[in-house]
């Protein structure tokens, strides 16, 4: 599992307005760090052309992403998971891709300096 993949992962049970049930989430944590057998995902939901919001990221069903539709990431539901709510592999997300989602993570944590 690595920074860039997409699994599919069951993200249930929830609480309040939690995405829930399983599905497709990209991997975000750095590869190099933790001990315990985690990984920090950000949860895919299904694209709508209102999500033009500087903290979603649409994300194209290609051969690589092994998506069947258009989706958004939405790091707002950015979460860590264990091992074991890891289901299957996808696919994985381009370079150019987690860019986009890494600045994305930055505006839902308040990570820009000045």
């Amino acid at each position: 599992m690595n920074t860039k993949d997409i699994y599919l992962v069951d993200l249930n049970p929830t609480k309040g307005a939690e995405i829930n049930k399983a599905r497709p989430c990209i991997v975000v944590s750095n590869d190099d760090v933790g001990v315990l057998p985690l990984k920090i995902v950000v949860p895919l939901i299904a694209y709508k052309e209102h999500h033009n919001k500087s903290w979603l990221v649409k994300i194209e069903p290609t051969k690589n992403t092994g998506l069947s539709k258009d989706s958004t990431a939405d790091p707002m539901h950015i979460r860590s998971v264990s091992h074991d709510r890891i289901l299957k592999k996808i696919g994985s997300i381009d370079d150019s891709t987690y860019v986009k989602l890494k600045e994305a993570i930055k505006v839902v944590l308040d990570l820009h300096y000045e």
